[in-house]
């Protein structure tokens, strides 16, 4: 199959591209950023362009059997931004692809729809209710997807919990430096919430499951994430342990910590936003049921194996990892005050 997937740039775009390359598909990615072109088997074609780009995509869509649009402007992105490229562009994709009749779509969504829930596990039947720009502007965007997909265009969206593997850096980044170092890791809160991550390779999986389905049945929605998790202090504990660095998890108070990172957000003093802190001392995780019933799909890693996984290759490659600069998953995060506190942990 001939395959388009959009933010090819990105960490999720080179592990999908990755495995659509290993599956016998002809993949082609779309990016505004810069590749690093020997990431990539040679095979794959390399685009620059906007999904915002009418003309391009158009061409782009024309040519291809599957869009895989994972596209998207982060959360450390203005609101402006992140409208513009999550709904505007996700609508013009969408739009094109209803028009060329694209056989499959699959729109990379977010458990961010979610919000801050009252209850768990998550099911993809519970209301929406988003967290700042990202999460309503997926929202949005999923909205979209199903109007299109009442007009005829065969779509799949996948909201998967954060997602973790080789390559990730980001917020991550920070965690696995402060581990190396040797630091107490604070938690908001007692460590005893239990939130779900996802292995960007059983991601893939799910992705690939969904545009290969046979059937109807994969033209819906599923929420993708780790079958195996525990508690945060199970789980950074036991990456905390791997390291042997001396790192080990300690507790804060979530009435004095949320108000300090809320203000040094509000300061850009901090990398940290809402849907990060304001979830962290929560329950958060999802069914999965959905998608291994109807896709056939089962994740391979555990929460601990994944972060364990990542943290590795974050030790391998950290003298090429540039520092401080950016805002996606695939770059290093400024720490900004937090380096200040890291320094008395």
């Amino acid at each position: 199959m001939k395959v388009l997937i959009t933010g090819g740039a990105g960490f999720f775009g080179l592990h999908m591209t990755r495995k659509c390359v290993a599956e016998g598909d002809a993949v082609t990615l779309l990016d505004i950023a810069e590749y690093h072109a020997d990431e990539y088997d040679p095979k794959v074609t390399l685009v620059r362009g906007d999904v915002r780009d009418t003309a391009k995509m158009s061409e782009l869509i024309a040519a291809t059997d599957v869009v895989i649009h994972a596209a998207a402007a982060l959360p450390l992105e203005s609101r402006k931004e992140i409208f513009s490229t999550n709904v505007d562009g996700t609508r013009n994709v969408l739009d094109l692809a209803l028009k060329h009749h694209t056989k499959r779509f699959v729109f990379i969504s977010s458990t961010a729809v979610y919000g801050v829930p009252d209850h768990h596990p998550l099911f993809e039947t519970d209301e929406r209710i988003g967290v700042g720009p990202y999460g309503e502007s997926k929202i949005a965007a999923e909205v979209h997807c199903e109007e299109v997909r009442a007009k005829g265009l065969y779509v799949s969206i996948v909201r998967p919990k954060t997602f973790i593997g080789t390559h990730r850096l980001g917020v991550f980044q920070i965690l696995y430096n402060w581990i190396e170092e040797g630091h107490k890791i604070p938690l908001i809160g007692n460590g005893k919430n239990r939130y779900q991550l996802l292995e960007v390779d059983d991601l893939c999986d799910a992705v690939f499951k969904a545009y290969r389905h046979p059937g109807p049945e994969a033209n819906d929605v599923f929420n993708v994430g780790c079958a195996e998790f525990r508690t945060i202090n199970e789980d950074v504990g036991a990456l905390c342990q791997y390291a042997k660095s001396g790192a080990r998890v300690m507790h804060t108070p979530v009435w004095m910590v949320i108000p300090a990172l809320q203000l040094f957000e509000a300061l850009h003093l901090s990398p940290l936003y809402k849907w990060v802190y304001g979830t962290a001392h929560k329950d958060s995780f999802v069914s999965i049921e959905k998608a291994q019933k109807v896709l056939g799909w089962q994740p391979r890693y555990s929460e601990s194996e994944a972060l364990i996984r990542s943290y590795q290759w974050y030790l391998d490659n950290k003298a090429t990892i540039a520092q401080g600069t950016g805002t996606g998953h695939r770059v290093a995060w400024a720490q900004g005050i937090l380096a200040l506190f890291k320094r008395f942990l």
